[in-house]
């Protein structure tokens, strides 16, 4: 039995609020590319759950989860240095603008890490009820398109996924390879001139304000 299906014979045993747990824990995990998926192929296999709530308990417990990392970003901010911020203020007006479409387009994608980018929206005070609208749909349309695959594709495939992403070896090299791009983006990111790389394509970027001078100004929370 493999760790995951350790996991989830003790969260499954809750129904859909286990699988929900589970993929709330899974999706808290920052920089550590565990995929969450195999929770949904270990479901399935299991023979308990309706395709479509399995699809919606899991869609939610990611939302939770990468609304947590969202929310710690975003109320992180002042901890930054000024200096930091003041270079990453073209960054952060672009992706302000523009976080909706890449907050649905990373939630599509099934397999971490997006930690950067959620990370990097919410130092950008993307409004938070965006985050979680986009998150959650990007995240309910790619869990029906992989449960209604394993269930037509049937238990071959289920159990291909199930081996290949719990391989300790593929998780090590994974984790490992992972943890260092995460590293070096957020090098990157705190240490590149924001503005001479986004302005000639965003000029609207390097007007001057700032994200802080918009603060004032209806600004959602949660």
């Amino acid at each position: 039995m493999t760790l995951l299906e350790e996991i989830f014979s003790i969260g499954g045993s809750l129904g859909y609020a286990g699988v929900l747990i589970v993929t709330l824990l899974i999706s808290l995990i920052v920089f550590v590319p565990i995929p969450y998926i195999p929770v949904l192929v270990i479901a399935l296999l299991s023979g308990r759950f309706d395709p479509n709530l399995l699809a919606l308990a899991s869609a939610i417990g990611v939302t939770l989860g990468r609304t947590t990392i969202f929310l710690a970003s975003y109320h992180g901010r002042s901890l930054i240095k000024k200096k930091t911020l003041t270079r990453m203020t073209p960054l952060q007006l672009l992706l302000t603008r523009y976080g909706s479409l890449g907050s649905f387009v990373a939630a599509l994608t099934p397999f971490p890490p997006d930690d950067i980018f959620i990370i990097l929206l919410g130092i950008s005070k993307f409004d938070p009820w965006k985050f979680v609208v986009t998150t959650f749909f990007g995240k309910l349309i790619v869990n029906l398109v992989v449960v209604w695959i394993l269930l037509l594709w049937g238990r071959p495939l289920a159990l291909q996924i199930l081996n290949r992403t719990s391989d300790p070896v593929y998780l090590a090299i994974f984790t490992i390879v992972s943890v260092s791009l995460v590293g070096c983006l957020l090098y990157l990111v705190t240490k590149l001139d924001w503005g001479s790389i986004i302005s000639k394509r965003f000029p609207w970027t390097v007007s001057g304000h700032s994200i802080d001078d918009n603060e004032s100004g209806g600004e959602s929370k949660i």
